[in-house]
């Protein structure tokens, strides 16, 4: 017997089926029932004849009599001409399977019941900013302190229910230093520190979710000769009490250089869990210098949900099935890795 375990979204076909129309030859459907089958919204211009279809972050425009199409500002062919046809518009089949389908993935949240966190008992969550500090502000005033706080508290409650306990840098809008969000972390002996932030850019099309880890850039040997002088190593073993200097940085060292390569698989993990669960660009995975990721003892990720910047992606972020969405996604993404470094051996 073979056990499958599946993390992350399913996609399911859960449209209705449509009408189809022979046209010369060319299957057809109306525009206007595809658009209401995949919930995307539709603004058609009568008089100039141009469609644009919108939905989360994405957008498709396309005009009768023409079998160009614009997709999010990228030009594509859709093989044959959108067309009005008993007085409806209609679009080829072939732009709902090569286009709508895939820009439009049907997902749902599995109904799996929480499984635990093998090697996993303490996790901190970071949100970012707060109190003075507002972070990122969208276009309609949206902070960013809120957002994340209300997306670090739903994933502290999926965790929790995993058997995971969770510790909450802030848990209401009040300001913490980075230094003391580091301190936090190291203090609590945490197996995993999980910053949540919002991005924002100046160029307000760039949208996407990513996750970074500590740059390989930061001197894991400075870091460990500073925890050697001022952090106390966490073994059963009273023989280190007495060790050098050189030997306690050797094995902080030794420590920095496994987290760094556990935090990169944690990054991988929730990135690829995302990719399955929500419908927006998936930037990828980064290294960075962000202090709490060079202050923090163990695997630690610092998590960008979107862009604020971006009105579309300010709109999902507005949105609370959408935060539970991202919640459950890096939630998710979580798991995979304790399942994962368990596999393998790997876990700390």
């Amino acid at each position: 017997m073979y056990l499958v375990t599946i993390f992350g979204c399913a996609t399911v076909p859960t449209e209705p089926a449509l009408t189809s129309y022979s046209i010369n030859g060319i299957s057809y459907i109306s525009l206007t029932d595809l658009c209401a089958a995949k919930n995307i919204a539709l603004d058609y211009d009568t008089f100039t004849r141009a469609a644009a279809l919108r939905k989360s972050t994405h957008t498709i425009n396309l005009m009768v009599g023409d079998n160009l199409i614009l997709v999010d500002g990228e030009a594509k062919s859709i093989g044959y001409p959108v067309k009005s046809y008993q007085g409806m518009v209609v679009v080829p089949l072939r732009f709902k399977e090569q286009i709508i389908d895939i820009l439009f993935k049907e997902r749902v949240t599995t109904s799996e019941p929480a499984l635990p966190l093998t090697g996993i008992k303490r996790i901190v969550i970071d949100s970012g900013h707060g109190g003075k500090d507002p972070g990122a502000i969208g276009r309609s005033g949206l902070r960013e302190k809120d957002v994340v706080l209300d997306i670090a508290r739903r994933l502290g409650n999926i965790l929790k229910s995993s058997g995971a306990e969770v510790i909450m840098t802030r848990s209401s809008d009040r300001f913490i230093s980075l230094e003391s969000r580091a301190e936090i972390a190291n203090s609590s002996k945490a197996d995993l520190f999980v910053s949540i932030h919002a991005n924002a850019n100046r160029v307000r099309s760039l949208s996407g979710f990513e996750v970074y880890y500590v740059d390989n850039s930061v001197d894991d040997y400075r870091r460990a000769l500073w925890a050697a002088q001022h952090a106390r190593l966490n073994f059963d073993s009273s023989c280190f009490a007495s060790s050098s200097l050189t030997l306690k940085t050797i094995l902080w060292d030794m420590i920095y250089t496994s987290s760094r390569a556990q935090s990169v698989e944690l990054s991988r993990s929730v990135c690829r869990i995302a990719g399955n669960c929500l419908d927006t660009r998936i930037i990828g995975v980064k290294g960075a210098r962000y202090y709490v990721l060079k202050g923090t003892r163990m695997p630690a990720i610092l998590i960008e949900v979107g862009f604020l910047t971006n009105p579309s992606e300010e709109r999902l972020l507005k949105n609370n099935a959408y935060r539970q969405t991202l919640a459950q996604a890096i939630a998710d993404g979580i798991r995979a890795y304790a399942r994962d470094c368990n596999l393998t051996g790997a876990s700390r």
